[in-house]
């Protein structure tokens, strides 16, 4: 028990301190933006009213703004103490109970949303299951693309077209509201295709490993059921999934913004996101901390969760390795997407994104305008070209800066396991609105704020895969013949660890380069005319009945990108003459290491 308090006291103290410095930004949020918070009080409360002085004056006294931030910090924290969470500065109601209400139908959602994520995560490692369970896997390794084009499905662009098409059109489901469980589908569809689409992936690149363990081997030759094989081989690998998963659900429970702005869904991220920007702190402060809580409370869970699932053998070192020494096999798919994304753009290259050409709006695809033009007559294909380039380098730049913080993190689990938690209660929007506060609007803003967060999932992923790889038997054996810290991250753990978060940091390329998108369209970054791929598709939304075209492009090359991304990451075949040359039979590697160390622990013997 003493040793249980001595390593849960100081995360608990780092993980409450954490909250409340989040906390306190939040409420110096007007402050630090260097606007007047009775403007905008004003203007959230009634647009059309002229902000006279006197108005203005007559809002500082009712909110008490004239005596400091920190007197309303502290009178907020001194009522959260008795129940009191305040009362709205725009409606003036009281904060908790809306807060509770939109909480509940967030969590509500993210439950089905969960059953959605399932079945499709189930769907997309349906023929790995098959195969592995038939000793028939071998050494093949999925490419991925199907699922990389469903994780890289932009969210509002999915429920724009279900709630169009299904909700609208066909009349099959009701597309606006929140009245019962029929109001459920649609969104948890668009919310669930990407979420499961994301997490099959990962599962299924463990797969793999677990099926060529020992055990796999010794129940097909006993005669085991294939489907308790497969049920077997999931369980194995899912305690290195469980916490990334409940970084997914508490992210997709604040950051399900557009979702619930398009059906109209009083969820808990519209409603923080609605108050961030009226700087309705008490709303936004009530909002962010049930986030918090949420994300420990969940965080925790999940995490003792992968330890009970994981049985004795994590204690005990007894472990196989779920690291497969033989890379994946090279796929000549990347080089597909990737020829079809240059040329695109490389035809981009003599065109003008900006030339406006008001007699050919919205036009269909032709000859000269092969994707067709947007509302303004702008050509489509000179736009999503163009886009790309500071799109694709941004991204690219951000995806690389979350993979090194979040393996270096992923590595002190004890330091980094509250501040991701707290990080991951806040949604992209709004660490967008305290960046542009403290550093003000500007091409930097949509980067730094996804930058911060977007290492999260990548580091949560890190430490689970190293817990499970420390209890295994071959670095058991290393420790015992001497082997320092050092070496075992050098040689054992870091091969482990750093090809499947590569794979998981690829797959979320897409992710990144939509989020900095949206958070431009919302003011915080690049402004229109800007051909960035998450403009074109806000910006072409409205007409998605009347012209497909125009917002079917930045989509397909959204789409186009996760595919790349996560097919490059096993390679693409190399010619023969710039191989290397094959190295001398006895040059001794790390991978001829680990079945002499497996057979030394196993056996007592030296390797033959």
């Amino acid at each position: 028990m003493r040793g249980l308090a001595r390593t849960t006291g100081p995360a608990l103290l780092w993980r409450v301190t954490l909250a409340a410095a989040l906390l306190c930004g939040i409420g110096l949020l007007p402050w630090l933006s260097r606007t007047d918070p009775a403007l905008t009080v004003l203007k959230a409360r009634a647009a059309e009213r002229t902000p006279t002085p006197e108005a203005l004056a007559s809002i500082r006294a009712e909110l008490g703004l004239d005596q400091g931030p920190l007197h309303l910090l502290g009178q907020w924290a001194g009522g959260l103490l008795h129940g009191d969470a305040g009362r709205s500065w725009i409606s003036g109601e009281a904060v908790l109970p809306s807060v509770v209400q939109s909480l509940g139908v967030s969590l509500f959602l993210m439950s089905v949303t969960l059953v959605v994520a399932v079945v499709t995560a189930g769907a997309v490692c349906a023929r790995t299951l098959w195969l592995g369970s038939r000793r028939r896997l071998g050494g093949r390794r999925h490419s991925g693309g199907g699922a990389a084009v469903l994780a890289a499905l932009p969210e509002f662009l999915t429920a724009s077209v279900l709630a169009t098409v299904v909700g609208v059109h066909l009349g099959w489901l009701p597309a606006l509201g929140w009245y019962g469980p029929q109001w459920l589908v649609l969104p948890a569809i668009s919310l669930g295709l990407p979420a499961g689409a994301l997490l099959g992936r990962l599962l299924d690149d463990l797969l793999p490993g677990a099926f060529a363990e020992p055990w796999a081997r010794a129940a097909a030759a006993r005669g085991i059921p294939n489907r308790r094989i497969a049920w077997q081989a999931v369980r194995r690998c899912v305690p290195g999934l469980l916490p990334n998963l409940g970084l997914f659900l508490v992210g997709l429970t604040g950051g399900a913004v557009a979702v619930e702005q398009i059906f109209d869904i009083p969820g808990l991220g519209r409603s923080t996101l609605q108050a961030a920007v009226a700087q309705d702190l008490p709303v936004l402060q009530a909002g962010t901390l049930a986030l918090v809580l949420l994300a420990a409370v969940a965080g925790g869970l999940f995490r003792l969760a992968a330890r009970l699932t994981s049985g004795p053998a994590l204690g005990d070192g007894a472990l196989p390795t779920l690291h497969s020494p033989a890379p994946p096999a090279p796929s000549r798919l990347p080089l597909l997407y990737g020829g079809v994304l240059l040329c695109v753009i490389l035809l981009s290259l003599a065109r003008d994104p900006l030339a406006l050409d008001t007699a050919a709006r919205l036009q269909a695809p032709t000859w000269a305008h092969p994707f067709g033009t947007d509302a303004l007559g702008r050509d489509v294909l000179a736009r999503v070209g163009h886009g790309a380039l500071h799109t694709l380098a941004l991204a690219l730049g951000i995806s690389a800066f979350a993979l090194a913080a979040g393996v270096l993190l992923g590595l002190l689990p004890r330091f980094s396991g509250p501040l991701l938690d707290t990080l991951n209660a806040v949604p992209p929007t709004l660490a967008g609105l305290l960046v542009a506060g403290v550093a003000g609007s500007g091409a930097a803003t949509p980067a730094i704020a996804v930058a911060a967060v977007a290492w999260v999932p990548l580091s949560a992923h890190t430490a689970a895969l190293l817990l499970q790889e420390r209890a295994t038997l071959h670095l058991a054996a290393t420790r015992s013949l001497g082997a320092g810290r050092r070496h075992q991250l050098r040689h054992h753990l870091l091969p482990a660890v750093l090809p499947p978060v590569t794979r998981h940091a690829l797959l979320r390329l897409p992710a990144v380069a939509l989020a900095l998108a949206a958070l431009g369209f919302l003011g915080l970054g690049a402004q229109p005319p800007s051909p960035e791929w998450g403009l074109l598709l806000a910006e072409n939304q409205p007409y998605a009945e009347r012209a497909p075209w125009a917002l079917l492009a930045p989509a397909a090359a959204l789409t186009l990108l996760g595919a790349l991304a996560v097919t490059a990451a096993g390679g693409v075949p190399i010619p023969r003459r710039l191989r290397r040359k094959r190295r001398p039979d006895h040059a001794l590697t790390v991978t001829d290491l680990r079945p002499a160390e497996r057979e030394l622990a196993t056996t007592g013997a030296p390797p033959r």
